[in-house]
């Protein structure tokens, strides 16, 4: 530890890693509004007319989708402020107020009141006042302020372990790429995996495969993750460790490609990978985490990066004991700066169920992860019609058969836990409601994670079923032209269909699948609001939606995918006080830039977490 707030992390390979260390609540009074003890004020306008949410699903605000469905939702119980037992807790009440403030409860009220990391009250400022008579008034700056936003779909913790692995992300020539693994290799031991992470080998000039990772070492095997993490590729070392001589070796729902002489190149596709990097509970992963205090120090930076962007809730879909114990660890040393849930990979579930943590308002499992199919944008997912695949026939990959899949499916189910699937295409998604329709009746509602290709039908039975959808929030914006290219214009009007699901009445969620895109919630607001690539290409317009609508999915639904949205999601009384304010209204500037609008404050439990500077 170091002067002015500093981690200094020394890493194996002799390499330090500096990462800033933010306190857990910094004073954002001076550059966020103006905080002054209760009295006489100068009003911020004079009057506090409620504007309407846009109306979604049927007629219905997208603050009733939730209450419509026809099905009760398990959830965390109703918080009572005065329950709120943190040990040491006394915060003095708060009351903030800005130029316009969306609870997401169809009011806009012109104040609200935080107690003890709660909302208490909200209305008007003279009410509020009377009400708690000492509070500290905060006039928030910005222009909009919002509940946080929530990706309920994303992998912070492979954005950290990415840092602390031989990140190969900026790479752009193989040479770059070899001469970081390098460097690590000579700091570590012979026979130990040397894990490069976030190579986006189109971006690279020349060709990464066995032959080239060869010649970083013969003594280590050698492992580059794909940043997608759907494929990756080792040395000949890796390739004897794990058994794979020929595409022959592959294990059903993985792929193992080979040169023209039939030999493999090093790339191993889905579970080829998947199944040494998740081996369940015994084996050992063939990807190191590294240090732990190296892992808490870039989750640490990660933390400030999402809370630059409003981020201050979101749900990790890939989780093992090793992730586990970075959270946990985290959390009990007062690093934790976010409200974070978990989804365990299946293959690490205990017979008895999910792990419990004892502060779930900031750590808990929320359910197991499966994959059933490929990826969305890279042309892998399994469709019912024949497309144009990445995988060089016209179909993309199942990953996990039939009967194996239903087995996981059931033994998930059946320990209580919610259960999260990743499938991309409409065959996929078909396979995963039929699981859920032969379920027992229960009050678990299970997920399906990306849900890309949707039907009329489909959405139907998700609806019958209470099956929530996450779908991608950005993916329009940043991989339209591709989603055009594998699925054409007529399946793409149905490809993230947050329109269609809204009004088919579900509680749909908002994901970036971060860190394999960028995971500002603004952005992905813009792609749902526009449709419309970087490039001005239009892709399947009539799932637009209004942004007050996408700002819903980003908070009230994501809320709901975890079974939260008693507690979070919305600026109203019992629920946490987390919320952003933004420097211009998204609902009046231009929606070719929205995302060109910038978070002023993020606000974790009434506290301030990040401040624009």
């Amino acid at each position: 530890m170091t002067d002015h707030g500093l981690h200094v992390v020394t890493q194996n390979d002799g390499q330090q890693v500096i990462v800033t260390k933010l306190p857990s609540y910094p004073d954002c009074s001076r550059s966020t509004g103006r905080a002054r003890a209760a009295g006489p004020v100068t009003r911020l306008r004079d009057t506090n007319e409620a504007v309407a949410l846009p109306t979604v699903g049927k007629g219905l605000p997208p603050t009733q989708i939730a209450a419509a469905a026809p099905f009760e939702v398990k959830e965390l119980s109703p918080v009572n402020p005065k329950d709120n037992n943190h040990e040491g807790d006394h915060r003095p009440d708060r009351i903030f107020t800005a130029r316009r403030i969306v609870a997401m409860d169809g009011h806009e009220p012109e104040a609200f009141a935080v107690s003890a990391g709660l909302v208490t009250a909200t209305g008007a400022l003279g009410d509020l006042l009377a009400r708690f008579p000492g509070a500290e008034q905060i006039d928030l700056d910005g222009a909009l302020v919002l509940p946080g936003f929530n990706d309920a779909h994303c992998h912070t913790s492979q954005a950290a372990l990415q840092r602390v692995r031989v990140d190969v992300s900026t790479a752009r020539s193989v040479a770059e790429v070899l001469a970081l693994l390098r460097a690590r290799a000579r700091h570590t031991p012979p026979g130990q995996w040397v894990v490069g992470q976030g190579l986006d080998e189109h971006a690279v000039a020349g060709v990464v495969d066995r032959a080239a990772l060869d010649l970083v070492s013969t003594e280590h095997p050698i492992l580059v993750i794909q940043y997608t993490f759907h494929r990756a590729v080792v040395n000949t070392t890796g390739l004897r460790l794990l058994g794979y001589a020929s595409a022959g070796d592959a294990p059903a729902g993985g792929q193992l490609p080979t040169d023209p002489a039939g030999h493999p190149t090093g790339w191993l596709f889905e579970r080829a990978w998947l199944d040494p990097w998740l081996p369940g509970r015994g084996p050992r992963s063939i990807a190191p985490a590294g240090a732990l205090d190296a892992q808490l120090a870039a989750l640490e930076q990660v933390h400030a990066e999402l809370h630059s962007v409003g981020v201050t809730s979101y749900c990790d879909a890939i989780v093992t004991p090793v992730e586990e114990q970075l959270y946990r660890a985290a959390l009990e040393q007062g690093r934790l700066p976010a409200r974070v849930n978990m989804m365990l990979w299946h293959s690490y579930l205990p017979a008895n169920g999910l792990p419990e943590h004892p502060d779930v308002q900031f750590l808990r499992f929320a359910g197991v992860k499966m994959m059933l199919d490929g990826a969305l944008s890279g042309g892998t997912c399994l469709c019912s019609q024949p497309y144009p695949s990445a995988t060089g026939l016209d179909n993309g990959l199942q990953i996990l058969g039939d009967d194996e899949f239903g087995t996981l499916f059931r033994r998930a189910s059946g320990t209580g836990a919610r259960v999260a699937v990743h499938a991309n295409g409409d065959a996929a998604i078909a396979k995963v409601i039929d699981q859920v329709a032969q379920l027992p009746p229960s009050t678990v509602d299970h997920r399906i994670e990306h849900c890309s290709l949707v039907t009329p039908e489909l959405l139907r039975r998700c609806r019958t079923h209470r099956i929530t959808p996450v779908p991608f929030g950005p993916f329009v914006l940043l991989f339209g032209q591709q989603i055009l290219d594998f699925y054409g214009p007529e399946r793409a009007q149905m490809i993230c269909a947050h329109r269609a699901m809204l009004d088919a009445g579900l509680p749909v969620a908002g994901s970036s699948d971060y860190p394999i895109v960028p995971i500002q919630p603004l952005l992905a607001v813009q792609s749902m609001v526009t449709r419309t690539t970087r490039d001005g290409l239009a892709v399947g317009t009539s799932q637009r939606v209004e942004p007050l609508e996408a700002v819903w999915v980003y908070t009230a639904g994501s809320a709901h995918a975890t079974a939260e949205q008693s507690f979070k999601g919305r600026l109203t009384p019992g629920r946490a006080a987390d919320f952003i304010a933004l420097s211009q209204d998204i609902t009046t500037v231009d929606p070719e830039h929205i995302a060109d609008v910038e978070v002023t404050s993020t606000w974790l439990g009434g506290e301030c977490v990040w401040q624009h500077t």
